[in-house]
């Protein structure tokens, strides 16, 4: 049986679990080539160990907020790959304080992570997509993003973010066959922030579940850009 990806490179950050590592795996199987980065050198080794794909995935760590490491990192996929044809940006942290409880150092881990790194990898891909006449890019962002809470000062200001420079960045390559979506989920069972490990998350959507969208979107054909997906769980809990 052919593999969609076959031949086709993928980024994909915050690749080490969650959501990223289920991206990784199913790329993989679709006969990708993928090159993740995560924050550790721990998350790096559990989840190359986990996919087990030999030559045909690379894994280093790489800190998104930094340009120089983002450029550094984009180089040496190409290098081993020789073109990246697909970016998945979905690294993310949440910080949840009143804004009058946040810190600085807090405010700019999670627009940085969470915005500014995607703008870094996008910025850093885009010249190779021009240069092959093709490229798409997926940006997972979050219910958040249009919906405020309490204690999401941070963490909503980097998802409305995401989701503007997304769409902007959409309407800036769309004419180049460069490709940006957006998927935005609801809760997702997973452990990025502090608040939400050890609690029940059976009711979440699963990290698979976010990954399967990715692999919808970036399936469609050329002539069909699937701009934005939303997804919630079916049965939230109550209360």
């Amino acid at each position: 049986m052919s593999k969609f990806f076959a031949g086709k490179t993928a980024i994909v950050t915050g690749g080490g679990r969650g959501i990223g590592l289920s991206v990784t795996q199913m790329l993989l199987e679709e006969g990708a080539n993928v090159a993740f980065c995560a924050r550790s050198t721990d998350s790096v080794s559990q989840a190359l160990e986990q996919l087990n794909a030999r030559d045909k995935v690379m894994g280093q760590v790489a800190d998104v907020r930094s340009a120089e490491s983002v450029d550094q990192f984009v180089r040496e996929v190409t290098m081993k790959f020789s073109s990246v044809d697909i970016l998945v940006n979905n690294a993310g942290i949440g910080i949840f304080k009143p804004v009058g409880d946040l810190s600085p150092e807090e405010w700019d881990q999670v627009i940085g992570t969470n915005l500014t790194g995607a703008f870094h990898f996008s910025r850093a891909v885009i010249p190779y997509f021009r240069k092959q006449g093709h490229g798409q890019i997926v940006n997972i962002s979050s219910l958040a993003g249009k919906n405020p809470m309490a204690g999401g000062g941070a963490y909503n200001a980097s998802k409305f973010g995401l989701n503007g420079f997304s769409d902007a960045m959409m309407l800036d390559h769309r004419q180049e066959n460069i490709r940006v979506s957006l998927i935005a989920p609801g809760s997702v069972d997973t452990e990025f922030s502090p608040r939400s490990a050890g609690s029940d998350g059976s009711w979440k959507i699963a990290p698979d579940d976010v990954a399967a969208a990715v692999m919808a979107v970036l399936k469609m054909p050329e002539r069909t850009l699937m701009s934005l997906v939303e997804l919630r769980p079916s049965r939230p809990k109550k209360g």
